[in-house]
């Protein structure tokens, strides 16, 4: 009996210490299919503006407001002004309103599991973690030296030389791949391949390479942050919805901490506090990391995990604006 016990906690274990795994691996491969997304869509007419047409392509096909008609006299004033609403309003405003919903309910889950950008921010952190300790240039302690399930992070100040190419490689990426939204695919990287590129496309991709890799190396976290608008549209919505999806803490637990080295702080990619409450979070991306490393860290132990995502009435505690609401929602959570 006290056998089979112990083989059935082993397997919990062993099921704890997957999960976060499993999320992970999933969570890549949504990253890669859609950086991947972004880099063939200029090329497979699948979105792009053109800049020699004057106007979009979407799947191959021109998108355009139909107002050339109206300019040749075609059409009507009444005909050209339905032409922008169903072709330009109504297409942006659903756009919109699906991004404003899923941020309302997930959070900003577009940068956790899609965002291009972000799969750069990790790549990178993780090289730098390599070579110094830190996940950022502006750490002020090193991170542990080790992951969560237990795997040694040995610091080898040659993986410097990886960091530098990585930042200079994906810069130069972004610049290019930026500017083939602007123009023929084609065109770019013939041009590029054949080493003649216009002055316009050399200064486009010097420039963007330059100012790119700045941004890569220095304040990629920032950007995320305070500068990418539709990470912050994402958060300003998100913080509007108290019953939103939340990276939650179990506070009533907080003991089983003991021992930990801050796992959960140390892998998450944007530097933050996982265990603080939501207002303190506004840039969490959804990422699961924390939850991950706590899941692996408990798990070991034979533990739950004492961060989690919550729902609806369970999300409440986090967005409590004091200890004593807080107190009162996790004692009605508790009740529920």
């Amino acid at each position: 009996m006290t056998q089979g016990c112990t083989s059935c906690s082993s397997g919990l274990d062993n099921a704890r210490l997957g999960q976060g795994d499993a999320r992970q691996r999933r969570r890549r491969g949504f990253q890669a299919a859609f950086f991947t997304l972004f880099l063939l869509a200029p090329i497979l007419d699948i979105f792009r503006l053109d800049l020699n047409l004057g106007h979009f392509i979407l799947f191959g096909h021109n998108w355009t407001l139909g107002l050339d008609a109206f300019i040749a006299g075609q059409i009507s004033p009444a005909q050209a002004t339905l032409n922008i609403i169903l072709r330009g309003f109504l297409p942006l405003l659903a756009i919109v309103l699906a991004f404003g919903w899923t941020a309302w309910k997930y959070g900003r889950l577009y940068c956790g599991w899609l965002c291009p950008h972000f799969s750069v921010v990790e790549t990178i952190n993780n090289l730098m973690r390599r070579a110094s300790g830190k996940a950022s240039l502006w750490d002020r302690e090193p991170l542990a030296d080790r992951r969560p399930d237990g795997r040694p992070v040995h610091r080898d100040r040659r993986y410097w030389a990886l960091v530098v190419i990585a930042v200079l490689g994906f810069g130069f990426t972004w610049a290019t791949v930026l500017l083939t939204y602007l123009l023929p695919p084609k065109e770019i990287y013939a041009n590029l391949l054949s080493l003649s590129l216009t002055r316009n496309q050399m200064l486009f991709i010097g420039v963007g390479t330059v100012l790119f890799s700045i941004e890569f190396m220095f304040a990629r976290h920032l950007f995320c942050r305070f500068a990418c608008a539709v990470g912050v549209f994402q958060s300003f919505v998100w913080m509007a919805n108290p019953k939103a999806m939340v990276v939650s803490f179990d506070r009533a637990n907080a003991a089983r901490c003991k021992g930990c080295y801050n796992a959960c702080d140390d892998e998450c990619p944007m530097r933050i506090k996982p265990r603080s409450i939501k207002r303190h979070m506004f840039n969490c991306t959804e990422c699961g990391q924390c939850l991950s490393a706590c899941e692996t860290v408990q798990g070991a132990r034979g533990q739950p995990s004492l961060l989690s995502w919550k729902f609806g009435q369970q999300a409440l505690p986090e967005s409590a604006p004091n200890k004593a609401a807080r107190r009162r929602h996790e004692e009605g959570r508790g009740d529920a």
